[in-house]
C-alpha cells in the first residue's frame, strides 16, 4: 500500500473513531501516534520518537513537548496534541511557540488528530511563525495536500527541499481564504478594482452597492460555469471510454459470431493429416496446426498467423489449395482430389525451409 493509501486509511479511520476517543491522550494514541507511523518514524523508538521532550524555557524547568521527531539525537520536528474535539489557534499553540526557539527543530506541528498545522520560522529566523505554512484535514485531504506531506516522511524528509516550498504553501493558502473570503462577501476594495474597468462614471455609495450586487453574482456565475465545463468535459471523456468499450465488445460478439459459424469438416482435417505427413520429412508434426475461418482452412507453422504454410479452400464446388512464394503471396491451385495436395509438396517443404531461415537470421 502506497504512502497515498496509507493516509487515506488513517482518515477513513479518524472518521470511524473519533465518536469513541474521549481524552487528550486518546486521541494521541488512536489518531496521532499512528500518523507519526505513517510518516515512516517508529513510534516505539525514542531515538526516532520522544515521547515527552523536556525544554526548558528560562525560569519554566521540565516543561514538555508531546513528540519530538529526532535525527541524529536532535530534535526536528516538535508536535503539539490537543484533544480532536478542541479547535486549534494561536493560543493553544503558545507552548510550540515557546518550545521552538529552544531547540533545533526547524519545524512544528498543531495538530488535535483531525487538522494538523504546520509552522516554521519564515518570518523572523529561530522565532515560529504565527501562522502555518500548510494546513489540512486528514479526514478530507487532497492529493495535492497528501504530496506536499509527502515530504516530511521519514525516507523523503530533506530540510532544505522543505523550506524552498514553505514560503510559497504559506501565502498560496493564505490568498485562497482571502479569495474565498472575497468570493462569499467582496470587500468595497475588491469591488472598486472591477467597477472601474466596466463603470464609466464615479463609484458613488449607491453604484458601489450595486456593482457588490453584480461582482458577487458574476463571481458566483463564474465558478458554476467552470464547474459546468469540467463536467461536460469529465462526461465527455466518459462517453468515449464507453464507445470504447462498445466498440471492443461488438468485436469480440462479431468474432464468437463468426466462430459460431466456422465449421471444420472431416475432409479438412483429412486433409490437415496430409499436409503434416509432407512436412514431418522436415519438421517435427508438433509445429504444425490449423485454424479455420468462413472462407478457408489455414495450416500454421508454430501456429502463428504470420507463417502459413498453406489454405485450403474446400467448401465450394471447385476445390484449391493456396500456397505461398518467397514473397508470401498466395497462388490458389485447384485440385480434383485431396491426394492432389502431394502434388505441392515441394512447395510445401520450401515454405517452411523459408520460414526457419528467416528465424535463424533473427
Amino acid at each position: 500500500m502506497d504512502f497515498k493509501d496509507l493516509i487515506k486509511q488513517l482518515g477513513d479511520r479518524v472518521i470511524k473513531l473519533k465518536d469513541q476517543v474521549n481524552t487528550e491522550e486518546a486521541t494521541k494514541n488512536a489518531f496521532i501516534m499512528p500518523f507519526i507511523r505513517e510518516l515512516g518514524y517508529d513510534v516505539f523508538n525514542p531515538l526516532e520518537v520522544t515521547p515527552e521532550l523536556v525544554a526548558d524555557i528560562g525560569l519554566k524547568q521540565g516543561e514538555k513537548i508531546d513528540y519530538a521527531i529526532m535525527e541524529n539525537g536532535q530534535p526536528i520536528i516538535l508536535i503539539e496534541c490537543k484533544h480532536h474535539a478542541m479547535p486549534l489557534n494561536v493560543q493553544n499553540a503558545s507552548q510550540l511557540f515557546r518550545y521552538f526557539h529552544t531547540t533545533k527543530a526547524k519545524f512544528s506541528i498543531l495538530t488535535n488528530g483531525i487538522e494538523y498545522r504546520f509552522y516554521t520560522d519564515l518570518v523572523e529566523p529561530n522565532k515560529m511563525d504565527e501562522k502555518p505554512f500548510f494546513t489540512f484535514n486528514i479526514t478530507d485531504i487532497k492529493d495535492n495536500q497528501i504530496e506536499e506531506l509527502k515530504k516530511f516522511h521519514k525516507a523523503y524528509y530533506n530540510f532544505d527541499n522543505i523550506v524552498n516550498t514553505a514560503s510559497e504553501l504559506k501565502y498560496t493558502n493564505e490568498l485562497r481564504i482571502l479569495l474565498t473570503s472575497e468570493f462569499n462577501n467582496p470587500g468595497a476594495d475588491f469591488v472598486k478594482h472591477f467597477a472601474r474597468q466596466v463603470y464609466p462614471s464615479v463609484i458613488t455609495a449607491k453604484v458601489l452597492e450595486l456593482f457588490t450586487n453584480l461582482t458577487k453574482k458574476s463571481i458566483q456565475q463564474n465558478i458554476n460555469d467552470l464547474i459546468t465545463d469540467r463536467l461536460k468535459t469529465a462526461l465527455t471523456k466518459e462517453d468515449e471510454v464507453i464507445k470504447e468499450q462498445d466498440a471492443v465488445l461488438a468485436a469480440t460478439d462479431q468474432l464468437k459470431t463468426e466462430d459460431t459459424k466456422v465449421v471444420t469438416t472431416e475432409e479438412e482435417l483429412e486433409a490437415f493429416m496430409l499436409v503434416k505427413a509432407i512436412l514431418r520429412q522436415k519438421i517435427s508434426t508438433t509445429r504444425i496446426s490449423h485454424r479455420d475461418a468462413q472462407s478457408y482452412f489455414a495450416i500454421l507453422l508454430d501456429n502463428n498467423n504470420r507463417k502459413t504454410i498453406c489454405r485450403l479452400y474446400l467448401d465450394g464446388a471447385k476445390k484449391c489449395v493456396g500456397t505461398f512464394d518467397e514473397q508470401k503471396k498466395e497462388v490458389k491451385n485447384n485440385i480434383a482430389t485431396l491426394d492432389d495436395i502431394f502434388k505441392f509438396a515441394d512447395i510445401l517443404l520450401k515454405t517452411v525451409e523459408n520460414y526457419d531461415k528467416v528465424k535463424e537470421l533473427v
